[in-house]
């Protein structure tokens, strides 16, 4: 297993998971130049790690005139990239390789033309053995005039798994230099060195000057530990001290893994910043289910309903098995369902009506109890979701509880029986009128077959046989009104848990399901940021 495949599998790797799924759950949510960037880093991290991991890439960036071509020559102890007089200016990239087994397809990767590659072990060999695999890169320049159409020298410093500036010292501060790359680099100590050229036109005292100088300057924008190197191609004055720490660079197998977490930490510090982490639940909690559907049922009016039916209910009741006498009596009242006032119901018709002001109040509350701990971008989104069926919710809700609203009119069929009954005890106690006008007006009248009528004798047993009539009906109504009264509970009891139950089906699937994959969206991009924070 190599050096390379053993530190991903320590922390690179679950960090690359981490902000591929950040990138897949990003969108909407994040910048999309973020997004843009977070995956041109996974892409070039997946081809860096499929690449050779014995080889590390060494780039020297610099301006025109820092020296940077001699000084790659002087590097490799070999005349490989040209140098001039005037204005020497590199057009393209030169690479020398210590140990080209397995390097030409990080060369491919790279795009240094073949006819720019040099291997160093193939032509003077020094004892150079400590700087096996190394791919050292001669970069453009990146300030020429060429530099403003050709960006391989921007290419190049960003897949490079080491850079080495190369400074002179007339131009060491340059603002465009420091202004679009040293900024840039704050957390990319382990990978990055300056090397402050041209030593030979400075004295001792002027060079520890600019030392001193270059190092605050690099610490105040943000590179905490620099790692300055003199040099001097002329006098060869700091070369084996730049040599040197390539070389550490190089034996310890580590500068690309460096180099991706550097990378890695700078755009995490982006993302933080562009989406702090919020709190916020997973799914919806059992609380928040009830008192969504409490709130959607007093939007449908579902109290208002088994109220309404259970009233109905009784007062029809009263047609079918109250005592007769009472209710014709009662027929010279005003009707009381008259007085009902539902609002919110079509009784007659057997249709709820939900009110959509209320439903969009029922979501809005579930959706603010839940995203009080969230950013504003994720908090937005989990608005969104909430509503995102809310123009459908009431003819939904309308739709499904029309279904289970009662014939509030039916007419069970318990209570036409007990009505043929209680009209047979009208009849009974008619007759027993009728016998006692007989025996009171015609006595002795009548003919010989109907005698029995006319027995005032018998009279007493038929005014007790119709105040028993009269007292079997008022208990045969009272006890059918016991009846119903406890049936119309019991039906709006059960009523009322049927449609709580469709209304609680309905919020499920248009807006507790898209609410709850907004939170595991969310839930699982705050995973992954902390991930990727390692």
């Amino acid at each position: 297993m190599t050096a390379l495949t053993t530190s991903t599998k320590q922390g690179l790797g679950p960090r690359l998971n981490a902000l591929s799924r950040v990138v897949e759950l990003g969108p909407g949510r994040l910048d999309e130049k973020l997004l843009t960037d977070s995956g041109a880093l996974l892409l070039r991290a997946g081809d860096r790690l499929k690449l050779s991991s014995e080889h590390t890439v060494v780039a020297l960036a610099g301006g025109t005139g820092s020296g940077k071509s001699t000084l790659f020559n002087a590097v490799s102890g070999l005349e490989l990239s040209p140098t001039g007089v005037r204005r020497p200016t590199t057009a393209r990239t030169h690479a020398c390789v210590w140990g080209l087994e397995g390097a030409a397809p990080l060369l491919d990767w790279l795009q240094v033309q073949w006819r720019h590659r040099f291997a160093r072990a193939s032509a003077l060999d020094k004892g150079e053995g400590r700087l096996h695999g190394l791919i050292l890169l001669d970069l453009p320049d990146h300030d020429s005039i060429r530099a403003l159409t050709d960006t391989e020298a921007d290419r190049l410093i960003g897949l490079a798994d080491l850079v080495v500036w190369v400074l002179d010292p007339q131009k060491y501060a340059d603002a465009s230099t420091h202004r679009r790359y040293v900024t840039d680099l704050a957390g990319h100590d382990a990978v990055t060195v300056f090397a402050l050229n041209q030593a030979d036109k400075l004295s001792a005292e002027e060079l520890a000057e600019l030392v001193i100088d270059l190092n605050d300057l690099l610490k105040r924008e943000g590179v905490s530990q620099p790692t300055v190197v003199p040099t001097s191609a002329v006098t060869g004055r700091g070369i084996d001290s730049l040599k040197s720490v390539i070389a550490d660079a190089v034996s310890r197998r580590r500068a690309a893994i460096q180099r991706l977490e550097a990378d890695l930490d700078r755009l995490t510090r982006r993302l933080s910043a562009a989406s702090p982490l919020g709190e916020a639940p997973s799914a919806v909690d059992a609380a928040r289910r009830v008192g969504l559907t409490d709130a959607l049922c007093d939007a449908v009016g579902v109290p208002a309903l088994g109220e309404a039916m259970e009233n109905i209910y009784a007062e029809r009741s009263s047609r079918w098995v109250g005592w007769p006498y009472p209710r014709w009596i009662g027929k010279l009242r005003p009707d009381p369902l008259k007085s009902l006032r539902l609002d919110n119901l079509e009784i007659g018709s057997g249709q709820v009506s939900a009110q959509p002001a209320e439903v969009g109040n029922a979501v809005q509350a579930l959706a603010d109890g839940l995203s009080g701990g969230m950013t504003d971008v994720w908090r937005t989104g989990l608005h969104h979701a909430a509503r995102s069926r809310a123009s459908q919710l009431p003819k939904a809700l309308t739709e499904e509880l029309t279904e289970v609203a009662p014939e509030l009119d039916r007419v069970p069929g318990w209570w036409r029986a007990l009505k043929v009954w209680q009209y047979v005890l009208v009849a009974a106690f008619g007759v027993g009128l009728l016998w006692l006008a007989a025996g009171l007006l015609l006595p002795g009248q009548l003919p010989a077959s109907l005698r029995l009528l006319g027995d005032t004798a018998v009279l007493p047993w038929v005014g007790i046989m119709m105040a028993s009539v009269l007292g079997l009906g008022a208990l045969s109504a009272i006890a059918a009104r016991n009846f119903v009264v406890l049936g119309a509970s019991r039906e709006r009891e059960r009523l009322e848990r049927e449609m709580r139950r469709r209304v609680g089906a309905v919020a499920e699937s248009m807006v507790v399901e898209p609410v709850e994959r907004e939170l595991a969206r969310h839930h699982e991009f705050t995973t992954a940021m902390r991930g990727l924070a390692g």
